[in-house]
């Protein structure tokens, strides 16, 4: 019988990474179908709706500014307000994690739409990603808007750069390296439903493995240093707050960023492997 063109058959007999940006492309109407639904569904049935976009993170950055700042003494950032240097830090941090959480679990919350109609698997965690970035955006205008107001204020040093024009390409490093952990995860969580409990967790983890809550230059040279500076999402952080805040927010590694865009690119990579190996037999164990 002719196979018909509406009819994918998935073997799981394929091997090898199979990414294939044409048929994805075929699917965009699906997947900006899926970033309004993501997005819509995340405020559904909330009194204040997409304002808890900025509401959080501007919480969490009064959080940290008062106890990692203000009492804890974390911030090191001289004459650069304490406040913009936590919101650049949380809401470029948010992002990456945003990314990373909600594809974590791409397989077992979509399992019921998979297991009924054929269509490029990955289109699930980009549609993630994509909607993230809406809310990103709006917490990036946000910090832009407070960014201003504190540019009038006397006392305040802040020294905007050439560097901040890199901060687009940031996004999309921070939207690979979340997306690729993301589905290692999703996939593994078809077969070890643990992993799903241990995510907010690790990522947790991470978070206080990178300078958000605190500035880099406490560690000194010592080995905590070396360990946060080779942490893929710390130049991505340090490079936000140098090119927006100025030299005593934030620093520029050039090591530290090749290490990072590499770890990214192998990450993300194994990530599609992984994927694609998963997705024709994760009905039989999901």
């Amino acid at each position: 019988m002719e196979q018909s063109k509406y009819y994918k058959k998935i073997s799981a007999e394929e091997k090898g990474l199979r990414l294939n940006l044409r048929e994805v492309m075929k699917y965009r109407d699906l997947i900006f179908l899926l970033v309004k639904r993501t997005f819509v569904s995340q405020y559904k049935q909330t009194i204040l709706g997409p304002a808890w976009a900025v509401i959080q993170p501007l919480l969490t950055t009064v959080v940290f500014t008062f106890v990692f700042g203000n009492v804890a003494g974390l911030a090191d950032c001289g004459a650069v307000p304490t406040f913009l240097f936590y919101m650049c830090g949380n809401i470029t941090w948010g992002y990456f994690a945003g990314c990373l959480t909600n594809t974590s679990n791409t397989f077992i919350a979509n399992s019921g739409t998979m297991g009924k109609v054929y269509f490029p698997r990955l289109c699930m965690p980009i549609s993630t990603v994509l909607s993230q970035l809406i809310s990103f955006g709006i917490q990036f205008v946000m910090f832009i808007v407070f960014l201003v107001i504190y540019l009038f204020i006397p006392g305040y040093s802040i020294k905007i750069n050439l560097w901040a024009l890199a901060y687009p390409l940031l996004v999309v490093e921070m939207a690979a390296l979340g997306f690729g952990v993301g589905i290692i995860i999703s996939s593994l969580t078809t077969k070890y439903r643990d992993l799903q409990f241990l995510v907010g967790f690790g990522v947790s983890l991470w978070m206080y493995g990178t300078p958000v809550a605190y500035s880099l230059k406490l560690f000194g040279t010592g080995p905590l240093y070396w360990i946060a500076r080779f942490n893929p999402m710390t130049p991505v952080i340090e490079l936000a707050r140098y090119g927006f805040l100025g030299p005593e927010a934030g620093s520029i590694d050039p090591p530290a960023i090749i290490v990072s865009l590499i770890v990214t690119i192998i990450l993300t990579l194994i990530g599609i492997f992984k994927f694609n190996k998963v997705e024709r037999t994760f009905m039989d164990t999901v």
